[in-house]
């Protein structure tokens, strides 16, 4: 393979995330993932290992075990949440620095430090300084005690800024003190990072606001296979209803302009004269136009996701608006989520599922994405909280399958209103239901404007060829 960036050394690179993405499927991890096999490809990467956190059940034993080659699992956790320090802080203070010297990294590229501890980024640059520390950041965490959402706690409600009042507010536990001191933790240190890498510039921003160098953080969007585009979902023939017209209430050149104005595709509807109690009914069989109906919600279920956003929309359609579409829901770690919401959620769902109108597909590997895609036409991010930039964006893009999403954050950012997908208010479920009635009424030529428009997404290497400009 040819080199990614000619560079004078080659570069031993160490990647780092919270979790390994054959336990744990969220965006950060397949992003670090995917990042690391594209540099063990790549001729001027002498090395290249990936160490994920692990937690096999056991706690934070703080071992390091094998999954497979340069592949290492660590059973790491937090032991203090709210300075995001680690649980085993033995391990992260000895046997990760011996880890540090027996790999001999020039670089280090950490995509989370949530469950693996801060701390790692001051171990690091003592241990050997002219490592270079390159921290991607993938949420708020730092910014946000709120599980890095930015919502408010309790109501979810949007954060707009940070600020040690409002910070308080959330959490009335901590002092204000608690929290400036928290600040200065976290910020002291980011000092000993590099350089930032950032998905989206909608969250690069946030950062800035928050205290971080402009120059000190590049935007590179997560890389995805290299694959082309899905072809359209097979739409069925034309489908024949009937609807009856009372011959009684139409002269003959009414009655002619009203079966004219239910011609499909050319193809003038028959019509059939007939008696009903006395009066003269005319019955039309009319063509109906298939269109792309076919649309569903990927990734994980939390509180956080809008799932219950888009429960709701469908539920405040009328039953016919609803019976002209069908809904999937690809979803996972639901089985994880608090009793009441998850009640919330199945009581909804069940009414849709018996009628039809939704279907809960389940959990699925990253592998199987590209054939669960290739039977849907759109693909809904209904998220409450800001996003960077979700992953499924990037796979719905390769799938060539346009995006409905919230009208907030990286999702504003990453897709375009009537280009590449369709917008809705946040938060709001009749937004979303117009969007969704708006969606699955569309034609075909319509739509295959909006398959048209979407861009490739950048590709592993892509991805890696960017940072690897850093790496240096």
């Amino acid at each position: 393979m040819d080199s990614l960036v000619n560079q004078a050394a080659p570069q031993r690179v160490l990647v780092m995330a919270h979790g390994h993405p054959d336990f744990s499927l969220g965006g950060g991890e397949l992003a670090a993932y995917n990042l690391f096999k594209a540099l063990r490809e790549d001729d001027t990467v002498e090395q290249a290992w990936f160490i994920a956190r692990h937690d096999s059940g056991n706690g934070p034993t703080g071992a390091f075990t094998l999954r497979r080659e340069n592949e290492y699992l660590w059973q790491q956790s937090l032991g203090d949440s709210f300075l995001i320090k680690a649980a085993n802080s033995y391990a992260v203070w000895n046997d990760f620095r011996q880890l540090i010297r027996t790999l001999k990294p020039t670089v280090v590229n950490l995509h989370h430090y949530f469950h693996l501890g801060i701390e790692l980024l001051r171990i690091i640059k003592e241990e050997d300084p002219s490592i270079r520390v390159i921290l991607t950041l993938h949420e708020y965490m730092a910014i946000c005690h709120q599980q890095g959402q930015m919502v408010k706690r309790g109501s979810n409600k949007l954060c707009f800024r940070a600020s040690i009042e409002d910070c308080h507010r959330c959490f009335p536990e901590f002092s204000k003190e608690q929290f400036w001191l928290r600040r200065s933790f976290i910020g002291q240190h980011f000092d000993y990072v590099d350089h930032f890498v950032s998905p989206s510039h909608f969250l690069k921003q946030r950062y800035v606001e928050w205290g971080l160098p402009e120059d000190k953080i590049t935007v590179i969007e997560n890389g995805q296979s290299p694959e082309p585009k899905l072809a359209p979902r097979q739409l069925p023939e034309l489908e024949i209803e009937e609807e009856e017209i009372d011959g009684d209430d139409y002269t003959e050149a009414a009655l002619e302009k009203a079966i004219a104005a239910m011609t499909v595709g050319g193809q003038r509807p028959l019509t059939r004269k007939v008696t009903k109690n006395g009066k003269t009914v005319y019955i039309v069989e009319k063509s109906k136009q298939p269109t792309r109906n076919r649309l569903a919600f990927f990734g994980q279920i939390n509180p956080f996701k809008g799932i219950d956003i888009l429960m709701h929309a469908m539920l405040s359609m009328t039953r016919k608006e609803r019976d002209a579409l069908v809904v999937e829901i690809h979803g996972a770690n639901f089985e994880h989520q608090a009793g009441e919401f998850k009640d919330s959620i199945m009581q909804m769902a069940n009414v849709l599922i018996a009628e039809g109108s939704l279907r809960w597909v389940g959990s699925y590997e990253p592998f199987q994405v590209r054939e669960r895609m290739r039977n849907v036409d759109w693909v809904i991010i209904p998220s409450i909280w800001w996003e960077n930039s979700p992953m499924v964006i990037q796979e719905a893009f390769v799938c060539g399958r346009p995006v409905i999403a919230s009208d907030i954050g990286g999702m504003e950012e990453k897709i375009s209103n009537g280009v590449d997908g369709l917008h809705f208010e946040a938060r709001n479920p009749l937004s979303l239901a117009q969007v969704l009635k708006k969606a699955a009424s569309m034609a075909d030529d319509e739509w295959l404007t909006f398959h048209e428009n979407i861009q490739a997404p950048l590709t592993y290497k892509e991805s890696a060829e960017e940072y690897m400009t850093i790496f240096k």
